[in-house]
């Protein structure tokens, strides 16, 4: 097993914490614009002094509630500015912050607060604090549950209220305490199967993380730069970017309107992005039924063939003299149209969570619009890889961040360790063992590492198929290809233990009402009313096709199911990241599958 090792370019002290550069800020940049905030409809600076101010008048209020280092607060909330001034506040009160998803079901709440054993709980809405406080015989550690938006004194008020009777130098105090071992977090795994586990992640971990991806994005990452977070924070990828932000003097925006990102996008004007490869999915998606729409098709599929060979090109020499000719008329009559979209100054992205695939990623660096593709998991405090700059090699997910290890398995799992790697789970000794085995943490992904140390993500240890004929299946692959499809929201390939692949395909319901008046089809008929329609069938046949061309015959699929409903969050099917719940699709189309195997239609 050939191990490969960056060392760190930083040192991690024993009384270093994440929270101390809250008060840095406030005492050697106290008038800098740390944070915007979105106060009705309008950006509203934040300065390090200000947002310092409410952060320590937060924490004392806190302390005024009783809460004890090592105690656990829950957050239960979308993303928005209260998100990180109550982080800070916990985490400067040697707190650990639980969030919890603001979609989750109450029996998944319930069991975050139970298991944590969280003392207090901060929700976004009364709705929140309703299912909550039905949950509260059930939870005999937790004491209080305060609200962040509503007609009574917020959450955030009436702990500054509350603080104003504590000494002004216990929170200092408090902050001075923390031990860089010390627990900063538990985020429960969202999960695609099974019951979420509690990652106990350290003030170690998070600086390994925000310290190493500081050397990663030197030029995108530093003062003067402008990051807008619209992914959920209780996902640990936006929460350490924020945090990684934060600690660089960037200034951030936060939101959870994605209905509204572009005109979002265009008041912020973010110089980079985080965000998950479904939102850019989409993006290309929408640009691409845009232009067949307004009959500009052809235009636009020579404007993404130039972009990704433009690309290409830069890996290979950089690009030749008609070459450059055709990326400036594309240039002027598309890619500045998509830059435009994402407010006019935003160059780069950072994305992690799924796998981009290389088309993609070639298609937006050719725009001017770089995506910095990375790999990593709640249990590695987001990051252990990424791609950075100088050093991108579209397709992969990057080199690791300093101070960590990567190796692979000698059936192709990619083990890790190192700064970042939690130190177990909550309460969960036997989870912990068979995650954590001398030393390596076993992702469950497969992966490949090349001479240059860039690692590639296969697929999901788990999520392999073995066909009845012993073939086995990254289904990725295949659902990477076909979510390239302007029609297609989401798709999962089928074929365990079956004699081939099969998939359920999901409809993108915007797309279907431009592809109605396309085809001709009654505006009000719905996905469900024209899923055996030969013309979606016909459409959706070709994808299916085209995707195949990615793998063998052994593992492309034969037939394919479209499904009268798109898989949603809410309903179920998606993690908040937007990753496919397989369990839960399985069980709920059940019939769906089987009647791919007992059916002879497409």
């Amino acid at each position: 097993m050939r191990e490969f090792s960056v060392p760190a370019t930083f040192t991690v002290g024993e009384n270093d914490n994440v929270v101390s550069t809250v008060y840095s800020h406030e005492r050697d940049d106290p008038d800098h614009v740390i944070f915007q905030r979105l106060v009705n409809g309008t950006w509203v600076d934040v300065t390090c002094r200000q947002a310092a101010e409410q952060i320590r008048s937060v924490a004392s209020g806190l302390i005024a509630e009783g809460v004890q280092p090592g105690d656990r607060v829950a957050l239960l909330s979308a993303t928005r500015y209260e998100w990180p001034i109550l982080d800070y506040a916990i985490l400067s009160v040697g707190a650990v912050t639980v969030p919890i998803y603001e979609t989750s079901s109450p029996e998944q709440v319930r069991w975050v607060l139970e298991d944590s054993g969280a003392v207090l709980a901060f929700v976004e809405l009364e709705a929140h604090a309703l299912m909550v406080k039905e949950l509260l015989n059930e939870l005999p550690a937790l004491r209080k549950v305060m609200v962040i938006e509503t007609a009574a004194p917020s959450a955030l008020d009436a702990l500054a209220e509350a603080g104003a009777t504590v000494d002004p130098g216990e929170v200092d105090r408090r902050v001075a305490a923390i031990r860089s071992a010390d627990p900063a977090t538990l985020i429960y795994t969202s999960g695609t199967t099974g019951r979420p586990k509690g990652c106990q992640l350290t003030h170690s971990n998070l600086l390994y993380e925000t310290r190493g991806a500081t050397a990663c994005f030197p030029g995108l990452l530093r003062k003067g730069e402008r990051l807008l977070v619209f992914l959920p924070l209780a996902h640990v990828l936006a929460r350490a970017l924020s945090m990684t932000a934060f600690a660089n003097g960037v200034t951030i925006g936060y939101t959870s309107d994605i209905k509204n990102l572009v005109p979002m996008f265009g008041q912020f004007k973010p110089t980079v992005i985080v965000s998950v490869p479904r939102v850019f999915e989409k993006v290309y998606n929408t640009a691409e039924l845009n232009a067949q729409d307004s009959g500009k098709g052809a235009i636009f599929a020579m404007a993404v063939q130039t972009a990704i060979d433009w690309s290409m090109a830069q890996d290979t020499g950089g690009p030749g003299l008609l070459l450059r000719a055709k990326h400036a008329l594309f240039d002027r009559l598309v890619y500045g149209k998509l830059r435009a979209a994402t407010g006019g100054d935003c160059r780069a992205s950072i994305s992690g969570g799924a796998p981009l695939g290389a088309r993609l990623g070639h298609f937006f660096r050719g725009v001017g619009l770089t995506i910095y593709e990375g790999y990593g998991m709640t249990e590695t405090s987001a990051a252990i890889t990424a791609n950075r700059i100088g050093e991108l090699k579209v397709g992969s997910v990057g080199k690791l961040l300093p101070g960590n290890s990567m190796a692979i398995a000698n059936d192709g799992e990619l083990l890790v360790r190192g700064g970042v790697v939690f130190n177990g789970y909550w309460r969960n000794e036997k989870a912990t063992r068979e995650t954590v085995v001398n030393g390596w943490l076993h992702t469950g992904d497969l992966g490949s590492i090349d001479e240059d140390g860039y690692l590639s993500i296969v697929g999901r240890k788990k999520e392999i198929i073995v066909t009845a004929g012993g073939k086995n299946v990254a289904p990725a692959v295949l659902e990477d290809q076909l979510r390239a499809h302007p029609l297609i929201s989401q798709a999962m390939a089928v074929g365990d233990a079956k004699p081939f692949i099969g998939a359920l395909i999901a409809i993108d319901t915007e797309a279907f009402e431009v592809w109605k008046q396309h085809h001709g089809k009654a505006p009000a008929a719905s996905v469900a009313e024209l899923i055996d329609d030969p013309d979606l069938v016909g459409e959706i046949d070709l994808a299916v096709k085209s995707a195949n061309q990615a793998v063998s015959k052994a593992e492309a699929i034969r037939k394919f199911r479209i499904l009268p409903v798109d898989f949603t969050v809410f309903t179920g099917e998606l993690t908040p990241t937007l990753k496919v719940r397989r369990n839960v699709v399985a069980d709920k189309f059940a019939e769906e599958i089987e009647r791919l195997y007992t059916t002879d239609s497409a």
